[in-house]
């Protein structure tokens, strides 16, 4: 399967006024494509697209709840009326509700699911007729390490993120029966220093935080801009969701008791903060139209990802990060000593 060269596609991406949307938006246009982006927040893309523009780039934009069929249809009809195609559908947008189950409401419940899951459905619905029109075209869709793993405390966004996955693993397989040359790709990012967490609904008094560590946004934009032109059915961004990965594949309750130890007071800051502070479930938020969030200070490199994106070298990476989950579990089951 070929996909075309960034400098020659038309991209759409979804979830562009911050985080990992913005920064992929800016990066592609830098690379040459016209870029169409899409968000809630008016205020947030015009400053987008006026900072592609003074980077000498093309860019257009359009107002859009994802969880509403006809508004993410405009996108895709937005993109062919302006550029006459359309070549990748990238799709980020996704809000959460930190909080123990029991305390979240059916309404809210749904609204996560109708943002985080449906809108990726409704997004590959409007981009499919287009790129197969085109012959060939690459469907990026974020998903989570949620979506492999679930977290206490994010029901509703794990839910989203594990149906992201069934979701696209059924479309790839019609696809490919098909013999289509469009190529699916989810890409499950790690914790990731957008501000998603600035953001989420919070029901547990203090201002939520992912586990540490941290990865840097720019690293999931540099699988997205990979995946633009090299088919990848999964793309798992940050060395510990790797790590993650295999452990849960191993041993599920290995995982339940290690959550059980760090998944509820490592995902609450010092920092209070109340249900009725601004966020983003029903409504965007102007001040947090940005790149990055507030821990900076618990980021960290990750090895494994560069390999991934140059895949001559990566059976000497998997062996290296197999031997390190292999000692990890040898020193878990011998209770710690070394």
């Amino acid at each position: 399967m070929q996909l075309k060269p960034i400098a020659q596609q038309v991209v759409a991406i979804v979830g562009a006024s911050s985080g990992i949307g913005r920064e992929a938006a800016l990066r592609f246009a830098q690379r040459g494509a016209k870029v169409v982006v899409s968000a809630r927040s008016e205020s947030g893309l015009a400053s987008l697209v006026n900072e592609i523009h003074q980077l000498g780039g093309e860019a257009t934009a359009v107002t859009a709840d994802v969880s509403v069929f006809e508004q993410v249809q405009a996108i895709a009809d937005k993109a062919v009326a302006t550029y006459g195609r359309l070549d990748t559908w990238v799709h980020s947008s996704a809000t959460g509700v930190f909080a123990p189950f029991e305390q979240v409401t059916p309404e809210e419940f749904n609204r996560v699911i109708d943002v985080t899951l449906m809108g990726q459905v409704y997004g590959a619905m409007v981009a499919l007729p287009h790129l197969k029109r085109e012959g060939q075209g690459a469907l990026i869709h974020i998903s989570s390490m949620e979506g492999r793993r679930a977290l206490p405390l994010q029901s509703p966004y794990s839910c989203a993120k594990h149906g992201v996955e069934g979701f696209l693993e059924s479309l790839r397989v019609e696809l490919q029966h098909e013999g289509s040359g469009v190529s699916v790709t989810s890409i499950k990012p790690a914790v990731i220093n957008t501000p998603f967490y600035n953001n989420g609904l919070t029901k547990l008094g203090v201002k939520p935080t992912g586990i540490p560590p941290y990865y840097e946004p720019s690293l999931v934009v540099d699988a997205i801009l990979y995946t633009a032109e090299h088919p990848t059915r999964d793309f798992i961004v940050g060395d510990v969701g790797k790590v993650l990965d295999v452990l849960q594949r191993v041993s599920p309750s290995l995982v339940d008791s290690l959550l059980v130890l760090t998944g509820f007071k490592g995902q609450k800051t010092d920092e209070l903060k109340s249900a009725d502070a601004p966020n983003n479930l029903y409504e965007p938020v102007a001040e947090h139209d940005r790149i990055e969030g507030d821990f900076g200070n618990l980021t960290i490199p990750s090895v494994t990802d560069w390999f991934d994106r140059h895949p001559a070298l990566g059976w000497g990476v998997a062996g290296t990060v197999g031997a390190a989950v292999l000692a990890l579990l040898a020193n878990q089951a011998s209770g710690g000593k070394s």
